[in-house]
């Protein structure tokens, strides 16, 4: 249409026929009807043949006896010289034999349209492909004390299990799914991480879980959900930490990893998702574990993570949502939580319609000492809380996806 290395400017001209006309009849009357107008200098067949002006592209469509389009005319000539021929187009009254109306909508500035390209391509450059040579001595610190990190990986078992340095001589350990899992904790200085390396959970796993307060953190993928699946049949874990959905624990960031850590769950949720029939867990467990469908065990002789608590001494401040929820049932207490676990605001559970409406950003969840309906959950959502725990859910019909239920037991 036009030579991007000579045109200075792209008139734009939009027209209208009254009548049915066609391309040619449109160039016909706009070389026949200024021919002579300008003179010599600006005669529009001149000014063509010695490339001062490009060909005329016309587009036009024809519609209930009437014809409308459009026509681009590349020139190099100056902007006055530009702005003259432009205006002779307008003296077109008729194409073919139809009475027409040409007007004049733009002229566009080719070499505006290059600079605003050249700005952002500058632009572009200027941040993607200069290398930053400034030195961060923190960046400089993270880098050493990572390197130092990941040559402290081990190994334990005769299964030579991938393992944090702190695995044996730690009260509780992580299992999680492979080496680069552990090695990404071993980044933000989690040492207790061991690797169970397949779906085929190892012994010496077996036997940690029985002397250690064991948290099971996968992917959260399908292979992290049969891994977990066969670790729940098999080994006594305490906590699961569950993590977003398809997101690899090698790829998590520090932030994401302590959040999801932090909000770990009693195992007896994640059962109730992964095993709907009891009967699929063995024996040993189920009797370890008090299981009473759908209910966290009643009385502390049936805590699962009774026998562990004992060996470690009483803990004072809660550290677990499982700790809220024993603080919590039996009381007639609502407790609002923070990311960290932290109490917010406590309350009476017949107050939390109020008190719900004042909360801020700041609240994460929800531990309360009574049932909970479908209109509370709603607002509790509309408030951007990620679980609650309550002794029942009532009337839920439409369980929302972006909020966690765990059910404690009346």
């Amino acid at each position: 249409m036009y030579s991007p290395d000579t045109t200075k400017y792209l008139i734009h001209i939009s027209l209208i026929a009254e009548g049915v006309v066609e391309k040619p009849d449109v160039v016909g009357a706009i070389f026949g009807q200024t021919e002579g107008l300008l003179g010599e200098d600006l005669d529009l067949r001149d000014l063509q043949r010695t490339g001062r002006v490009g060909r005329i592209d016309v587009q036009i469509t024809s519609k209930k006896g009437e014809t409308k389009g459009e026509m681009l005319i590349s020139s190099s000539l100056d902007r006055a010289e530009t702005a003259i021929l432009a205006a002779s187009l307008e003296t077109i009254d008729r194409i073919g034999p139809c009475a027409a109306r040409v007007t004049v909508e733009s002229i566009e500035d080719i070499r505006v349209i290059k600079r605003r390209q050249i700005v952002d391509r500058a632009k572009e450059i200027l941040i993607d492909r200069f290398d930053d040579g400034t030195i961060d001595s923190d960046e400089l610190l993270d880098d050493v004390r990572q390197s130092l990190r990941i040559e402290k990986i081990g190994s334990i078992g005769e299964e030579r299990m991938p393992a944090g340095p702190n695995v044996l001589d730690s009260d509780a350990i992580i299992i999680v799914e492979g080496r680069a899992d552990v090695i990404n904790l071993l980044r933000y200085g989690i040492k207790n991480a061991v690797a169970v390396e397949g779906t085929s959970i190892p012994q010496t796993v077996i036997d940690l879980c029985e002397k250690k307060t064991t948290t099971a953190f996968f992917d959260g993928d399908r292979g992290g959900e049969l891994i977990l699946r066969e670790l729940l049949q098999v080994a006594d874990i305490d906590f699961v930490a569950l993590s977003p959905r398809h997101k690899s624990v090698e790829d998590m960031t520090r932030k994401e990893v302590i959040k999801t850590l932090r909000n770990k769950v009693p195992v007896e949720y994640v059962r109730e998702r992964y095993f709907e029939n009891t009967a699929e867990l063995p024996q040993d467990l189920r009797v370890s574990r008090g299981i009473n469908e759908g209910e966290f065990p009643e009385k502390e002789g049936k805590n699962p993570l009774s026998s562990k608590r004992s060996r470690e001494g009483s803990l004072r401040v809660p550290q677990s949502i499982r700790d809220h929820i024993d603080d919590v049932k039996g009381h007639q207490i609502a407790r609002f939580l923070s990311t960290d676990l932290s109490v917010v605001r406590e309350t009476k559970p017949d107050e939390v319609e109020k008190v719900v409406e004042s909360i801020d950003n700041a609240v994460n969840g929800l531990v309360v000492d009574r049932s909970v309906d479908q209109k509370l959950l709603d607002r509790l959502v509309t408030r951007g809380l990620e679980y609650v725990a309550a002794r029942d859910f009532k009337g839920i019909i439409k369980r929302p996806l972006n909020i966690r239920l765990i059910k404690m037991g009346s």
